[in-house]
């Protein structure tokens, strides 16, 4: 025992060590006191144009359906998820206070808050600080040194592990967990976890907070998944821990903390209900062949709404979620399913503030009027559950997708989401299953391509709406105008839809890195034509995202 914490201890030293070749890499003086004048004008005047991106949207729910005994569990929920926010700017930007303190300039130190660090996460993580440097592709998981063959020749028996972080000790690799990493940070939260789960009358929730609890210090999060599956009658939820793997663009493996504090729309949940069961009937017909759609996703998941109250990390990083697909691991999901969980209030304040005024600049006026808030909640909320859908182990012996594919999985797997989402509202309408036009739902979904797209094309997500737009351009499912307005052709649509699924599903299914690369780089850019027409949008002052005012206080909890 004394060996190990004197191994941890060595490996914390050398962890500073890491924090202080961060700053060396990227920046001579981080904080901007001896940038040229020059340099330091053009950079505040690049962060005063970049700011008012992001519309700022105060996040509540009506207490009034909380229960007495809600209401006591739900400020530690936020407590949790605040420790969550501190551990990714550890892993994103460890040096944030030491930055902030040499910033003079107060928009530059909002900005930097919103990007959790010196990069502009919605302009391909382009430096807004003096003196900063690019963005390291796998920020503080592993040794800035480090190259991507060392690791993979290297002995270290977790190299794509989810929970640990690599360090550098002696000049030979080795790993370290999460829970002995991020020790004391995550025993608090585990600690405000457990004091929850003695406060909730919800069996359910107790189980689940409890078995979380653990696994934050264990780093064993199977059980908490499953148990957080079988939660059916809680009126709150906490999505918490390690999560996501996109800010890890190295090998897109290590994941991030985060946190998700949810109230549940009871009404809106039940609604949603019976979609889950299709699942097995739409899996089947996909539009590919045979081999690539014989898995049978489970059907145990559930698709609720929520008002999120707190967004912590990660998910808070940049663009905001909005829907929410978990667990990531596809055991679970193809023994379970999973859970699609719709942040409804934070969905409307994307709708109205951002989608709208977008349709009315870039959408053909003739087709305005398909523009409705309940298809942009179907097609959001089917891009969820459209990750359930097809293909998790490659067909040619190459194991599962997300690893055959490696840093090139992520975005490919949301682009498989986008479309085969759109298919399932479609076969959805066909079937009676939904109410409504299917031109509210394609012009919609068009509008909502042309939001995305403005998160950039660096990202997982934005590669993946840039690849949609670009084959449907390719396969004239829309049209610019000469107004240059944006045009849907619904019958072009539905079939750019059917090809496009197929040509993501082959490329899942064959686990073919190469020609994923090479479909990345033919389709998931932002062409000259476009971009002007986005750059529209930026001078009528659209925003592009949203940032929250949240916390116990916004809630009128204190």
């Amino acid at each position: 025992m004394q060996k190990i914490k004197m191994r941890v201890a060595k490996s914390l030293i050398l962890g500073t060590v890491l924090v202080t070749s961060i700053t060396a890499c990227t920046s001579k003086n981080p904080g901007q006191e001896n940038a040229g004048k020059n340099e330091l004008d053009s950079l505040q005047e690049y962060v005063a144009q970049r700011l008012p991106i992001y519309e700022k949207v105060r996040l509540s729910t009506d207490l009034n359906l909380l229960t007495a005994n809600e209401r006591q569990v739900l400020p530690l929920l936020i407590e949790a998820a605040q420790i969550m926010d501190e551990l990714f700017w550890k892993q994103a930007y460890p040096q944030r206070d030491s930055l902030l303190a040499t910033i003079k300039d107060e928009k530059t130190k909002e900005f930097v808050k919103i990007n959790y660090g010196p990069w502009d996460r919605l302009n391909g993580d382009k430096p807004f600080v003096a003196g900063i440097g690019e963005k390291p592709l796998g920020v503080t998981f592993y040794p800035l040194d480090m190259t991507k063959e060392e690791l993979e020749k290297s002995d270290v028996k977790d190299k794509q592990g989810l929970y640990s972080v690599i360090r550098r000790e002696s000049g030979k690799l080795v790993s370290i967990p999460y829970h002995i990493y991020f020790a004391n940070e995550l025993q608090k939260a585990s600690s405000l976890l457990k004091q929850a789960a003695l406060i909730t009358d919800d069996a359910g929730l107790k189980k689940y907070l409890n078995l979380r609890a653990d696994a934050l210090v264990s780093d064993n999060y199977t059980a908490s998944d499953y148990a957080w599956l079988d939660m059916k009658t809680n009126g709150l939820d906490i999505i918490i821990g390690p999560i996501e793997n996109y800010e890890d663009k190295l090998f897109n493996a290590r994941a991030s903390f985060e946190s998700y504090v949810l109230v549940k729309d009871k009404e809106w949940s039940k609604r949603l209900a019976k979609y889950v069961a299709l699942l097995p009937e739409l899996q089947k017909g996909l539009p590919v062949a045979d081999k690539y759609k014989k898995e049978v996703p489970g059907t145990d998941s559930e698709l609720n709404a929520y008002d999120v109250v707190y967004y912590a990390g990660d998910c808070n990083s940049g663009s905001k979620t909005i829907a929410v697909n978990l667990p990531n691991d596809e055991k679970i999901q193809q023994e379970k399913g999973t859970r699609r969980s719709q942040l409804k209030n934070a969905m409307k304040a994307k709708f109205d503030k951002i989608l709208v005024p977008i349709a009315n600049v870039l959408i053909d006026k003739e087709q305005q009027k398909y523009i409705k808030f309940d298809a942009f909640f179907a097609n959001v909320m089917f891009h969820e559950v459209a990750h359930g859908l097809g293909i998790k182990n490659t067909i040619t012996g190459k194991g599962m997708v997300r690893n055959a594919l490696q840093e090139q999985y992520s975005w490919l797997e949301e682009g498989k989401a986008d479309v085969l989402g759109l298919y399932m509202v479609t076969g959805l309408l066909k079937k009676g299953e939904l109410q409504g036009d299917i031109k509210d739902y394609y012009t919609t979904y068009m509008a909502g391509i042309l939001r995305s797209v403005r998160f950039g094309a660096s990202s997982a997500h934005g590669k993946a709406n840039m690849q949609c737009f670009n084959f449907f351009q390719e396969k004239g499912a829309f049209e610019r105008t000469a107004q240059g307005a944006y045009k849907v052709n619904y019958d072009k649509f539905a079939s750019a839809m059917n090809e496009l699924s197929a040509v993501i599903l082959t490329l899942q299914g064959n686990g073919d890195k190469l020609a994923v690369e090479k479909a990345q780089k033919e389709r998931g850019i932002i062409k000259t034509e476009l971009q002007a027409d986005l750059d529209k949008l930026a001078q009528k002052g659209i925003p592009v995202d949203v940032v929250f005012e949240q916390g116990v206080d916004v809630l009128g909890m204190k």
